[in-house]
């Protein structure tokens, strides 16, 4: 396999594919932490987490359009905004659904993967009724075209830069949401014990939802990501599931620390091989790596002690 390439190739090839591995790791960390919030946290196998994630790619889509139609002024800076509505949009319906068949089904993690994986088919068939079944690309501003030119033989897309960028932000958010502010010290509370976070006052059940709510929303910023670098169709997002419950489950559930290292091995680890091998070979022998490290730590990389 590597027999066919001298030291400096292989050098280069490497420097390549690991960058290659960093924009993979960052719309895995983007879905990942949505992910890790609402399973990690709440107990809940949501299938349909890869649709919350297309909406905020087809919200991005729809913002490109209206802002070149409409005030073409805005467009170098038009992402920004996509971004923001995205989250909304995106993390409203994740409370919405919540409300409407979440709520319902706590505490049964069978009958939520059912669920959801219903309301993925639902959501694909609506997307396909209201979007068109054809796949649909944004255009990109001018400052995020092009490449740096990092050496002689390795280019680095600046909207891959832009990603990476993107996604240390989101993740230093999460972080001081979850483990600083006080409502993270809410979810905290009743992750670790419902019944008496209810005693001191807590209201359970709109943590529960806004928890939902933020999970999915971070979802939808993870589909304006998206949109840089795959074009967007209805089902474009189940793509992605599988290979973020494994960043979820590889790291351990409910560890942000643990979130990001599982994406940060995956991904290079999958970029990697990817080159050498065919893409369905890498991710065979990927997953069955991962599932030979979790039988030898079943709870994961990085699993957090909680006082039962």
């Amino acid at each position: 396999m590597f027999g066919d390439y001298s030291i400096s190739d292989l050098g280069a090839i490497l420097a390549m594919q690991g960058f290659a591995g960093l924009i993979l790791f960052s719309v895995y960390v983007l879905m990942a932490l949505g992910l890790a919030i609402i399973f990690g946290q709440m107990g809940v196998i949501n299938m349909a987490h890869g649709e919350f994630m297309i909406l905020g790619a087809y919200v991005t889509w729809m913002t490109s359009n209206t802002v070149q139609h409409v005030a073409p002024w805005l467009f170098p800076g038009y992402f920004f905004i996509a971004m923001i509505l995205a989250f909304i949009a995106s993390g409203a319906l994740g409370m919405l659904v919540e409300w409407a068949l979440i709520r319902h089904l706590y505490k049964r993690p069978l009958d939520t993967l059912l669920a959801t994986w219903g309301l993925s088919l639902i959501l694909q068939q609506a997307y396909r009724s209201i979007f068109g079944a054809r796949e649909v690309g944004v255009e990109l501003p001018d400052w995020m075209m092009g490449s740096w030119q990092a050496t002689d033989s390795i280019q680095i897309p600046i909207n891959g830069m832009f990603v990476m960028a993107l996604t240390i932000l989101i993740t230093i958010a999460v972080a001081y949401v979850l483990f600083w502010s006080s409502w993270g010290k809410q979810v905290r509370a009743v992750v670790q014990n419902r019944v008496m976070a209810g005693a001191v006052g807590i209201n359970t059940e709109k943590v529960d939802r806004y928890t939902f709510g933020l999970g999915c929303g971070i979802a939808g910023i993870a589909g304006s990501a998206f949109t840089m670098i795959g074009s967007t169709g209805p089902t474009a997002g189940q793509l992605y599931i599988v290979d973020t419950f494994l960043v979820v489950v590889f790291g351990g559930a409910a560890s942000l620390f643990g979130t990001i290292a599982s994406a940060f091995s995956i991904s290079q680890t999958q970029s990697t091989l990817e080159f050498f091998l065919s893409g369905s070979m890498a991710k065979v022998i990927t997953l069955l790596t991962i599932v030979a490290i979790l039988m030898v730590r079943p709870q994961g990389l990085f699993a957090l002690k909680v006082r039962k």
